[in-house]
């Protein structure tokens, strides 16, 4: 941007809700104080507000002027701290439109200096489609720089998280592999021992990616409650927390998968090679429950029923997921509604490289990473949006 002292613009035409015409005859800068001259077609009421150009935060409402002729003369005080402010200026009944100045308050000889960009005459809808396109690529960039810059705290925190499950206990670090067999083998004898509705690898292979989702979703919703010291009293990169326990389902997986390829070996005597898709399938799953571990940590602090009935929405979950039944056993017209559930096509695709010997589907792949890029996006901008607030909610 080009800076100066006093510039002068004119925006003859411009139509401004109430105003219908707002000419921008002059703007000066006078010591900290904006000297800005314009002409209104009709009297009115003008505001202006002071912006962080940076992150876009409000930092201050100024005065009204009524204005009774056409010729309007505003001057806009700014604050004495150094540093770039956006000031805005609009009729009070109508802000789609507005006047944008753009300064940046410095320090010089003989005192303050202000410095002022040519004033822009903006729309809102304009300005927020040009903050979505900035957002875009930032939405891509911005959640892989805060977990690769934070990555020695996150792996601190995750096996701190780890063990202290079962810190104390007697078995100590041997439950973490412990702890998801005896799950997986319980779940096994329910449906697959007492009901009869499906064999042990065809269950087992439907558990492995729905362990890892429902144990760090179902855990998003308290998060950040329980690292409420982390949110008052210190900077703490708090998009890393979910992450955290996306990390730690990823471990029980993993270990899951150990144990599960040993037992393929010793039912069936091989690995399947078409075991080479699985990386296809994780970076989806976890992107997918990254987003949705971000959604409900940060929806978590406003509602704390939130994580109750995220147990609830699990449990159906699980069961509108073929993993304790087998896919054949449902009525055909439900195959088609359940391909919408990206679980559905998780377990689908697991069983294909793991049982079938066959590549996953494609287009169920194109989909899930579809919808996990898209969810974790998405969840990842709703944190970054509540966040901001959390101290004052806590």
């Amino acid at each position: 941007m080009r800076w100066a002292a006093s510039v002068a613009a004119c925006a003859s035409g411009i139509r401004l809700g109430y105003m219908r015409k707002m000419d921008v005859l002059e703007a000066v800068a006078e010591g900290t104080t904006i000297h800005l001259r314009f002409q209104l077609e009709r009297p009115g009421v003008i505001g202006w507000q002071l912006y962080d150009p940076s992150t876009g935060a409000f930092l201050q409402e100024g005065e009204w002027s009524e204005v009774t002729g056409r010729d309007a003369d505003l001057r806009i005080p700014l604050p004495a701290e150094e540093g770039a402010y956006s000031v805005q200026v609009a009729p009070v009944k109508d802000r789609s439109r507005f006047i944008e100045i753009a300064a940046r308050v410095g320090s010089g000889v003989p005192g303050t200096t202000l410095e002022i960009g040519t004033p822009r005459v903006l729309t809102a809808s304009s300005v927020r489609r040009a903050r979505i396109l900035r957002a875009i690529p930032k939405a891509f960039v911005l959640p892989v720089r805060s977990i690769w810059r934070n990555r020695k705290l996150m792996g601190s925190m995750v096996r701190r998280d780890i063990l202290s499950r079962y810190r104390g206990s007697f078995g100590g670090t041997l439950w973490t592999f412990l702890n998801p067999l005896l799950l997986m083998a319980t779940y096994f004898f329910v449906f697959g021992v007492v009901l009869r509705s499906a064999s042990l690898v065809y269950f087992l292979t439907g558990m492995l990616p729905w362990l890892a989702f429902s144990d760090a979703v179902g855990r998003a919703p308290y998060v950040i409650l329980d690292y409420r010291t982390f949110v008052k009293k210190i900077v703490f990169p708090l998009e890393t927390l979910p992450i955290n326990l996306v990390i730690s389902g990823a471990v029980t997986e993993a270990i899951g998968l150990v144990i599960f390829m040993l037992g393929l070996v010793a039912v069936r005597g091989v690995i399947p090679i078409t075991v080479v898709w699985l990386p296809l399938l994780l970076i989806p799953q976890i992107l997918f429950t990254a987003g949705l571990a971000w959604t409900l940590a940060a929806t978590g602090v406003y509602v704390r029923d939130l994580g109750h009935v995220t147990g609830y929405v699990l449990t159906l979950w699980f069961f509108l997921t073929p993993i304790c039944y087998p896919e054949t056993s449902l009525p055909a017209g439900a195959v088609p509604i359940l391909r919408f559930n990206p679980l559905f096509v998780l377990v689908r695709a697991y069983r294909a490289i793991f049982l079938e010997n066959h590549a996953p589907s494609m287009r169920g792949v194109i989909a899930l990473w579809i919808v996990g890029t898209a969810v974790a996006i998405t969840g990842y901008a709703w944190f970054h949006r509540l966040r901001k607030n959390f101290a004052d909610v806590l």
